[in-house]
């Protein structure tokens, strides 16, 4: 039995109790969490174990892409022939979406941009560390276990993010490739309402026609929202639910059982990469051309 004197009161507390609230407090539990974890603050600022984990991947890409540069010869070796073909063939599949060669070339840089980086954050969650190293942290009567670094894409503010990048820089190629004006009209079509009064003596039709062109435009706007939502709980979700996955049977049986579903994790990695960026391809195609066509 424990003691503790308070004044002439004696406070006797069970030697039992104490070592189970003890064992309470230090064993951390790894709670899978749908919010990335904050680990220190920048002022007001959290910075998350994702976003660590996005800057992370930022610096290793720049590094790569510097040394990539400085190996870059007239006569390419091994390296530089690996990547030439990759580019080489992800342009044509470029050609396939948008048609054109100049076309291929103005959008290819930032839809690969985009593959490279998701392709990389979805595939670092599966490396030893990312998500098993961290701190427990006490809250309330049991300490939660927080990994130092958490897969980014797992995160719905990165997925979100990128999905606004991609959805909002097609927009501005749509606006200087088909002009303000245009491609204003293609989701508030203005031009359709004001044809209406000079057309409609020659052209009774257009006063059923053009109001349906003003409709479809508004929901030409809605679907723009559509899109940012359908990128970005697309990739998270994948992405979350291999996580998920995973953690369930590490716990289950660590050794062995996590192996077949890693590699699986790897190829559903690429898979989303690319759906990513196709259809950041295929936004692109679309704003930039007219609507007429």
């Amino acid at each position: 039995m424990a003691q503790e004197a308070l004044g002439n009161n004696e406070i006797v507390i069970p030697v039992e109790a104490i070592a189970e609230t003890h064992s309470e407090i230090t064993q951390a539990e790894h709670e899978v969490s749908l919010a990335a974890e904050p680990i220190f603050h920048i002022g007001a600022f959290n910075v998350t174990n994702s976003l660590l984990n996005t800057w992370l991947v930022v610096f290793l890409i720049i590094i790569f892409s510097l040394v990539l540069k400085s190996k870059i010869r007239k006569v390419p070796k091994v390296l530089q022939n690996i990547f030439e073909m990759i580019v080489e063939n992800g342009i044509k599949l470029c050609d396939s979406v948008t048609g054109s060669r100049d076309k291929s070339l103005k959008i290819f840089p930032i839809a690969f941009t985009l593959f490279i980086f998701i392709l990389i954050n979805n595939w670092m969650g599966l490396l030893p560390g990312i998500g098993s190293i961290g701190f427990n942290e006490i809250s309330g009567s049991h300490s939660v276990f927080i990994p130092y670094l958490r897969g980014g894409t797992a995160d719905m503010n990165t997925t979100l993010g990128l999905a606004l990048v991609a959805v909002f820089i097609s927009n501005i190629f749509g606006i200087i490739a088909v002009g303000g004006w245009k491609y204003f009209n293609k989701f508030i079509n203005l031009r359709a309402l004001a044809e209406i009064p000079f057309k409609v003596a020659k052209d009774p039709s257009v006063l059923l026609v053009n109001p349906i062109k003003f409709f479809v435009g508004l929901i030409e706007l809605v679907s723009e929202i559509a899109k940012v939502a359908s990128l970005s709980f697309r990739l998270f979700g994948n992405v979350f639910a291999g996580e998920v996955l995973l953690s369930s049977l590490a716990v289950i049986f660590a050794f062995g059982l996590p192996i077949p579903f890693m590699f699986l994790e790897l190829l559903v990695g690429v898979i989303q990469a690319l759906v990513f960026a196709m259809l950041t391809l295929v936004y692109f195609s679309i704003a930039i051309t007219e609507e007429e066509h």
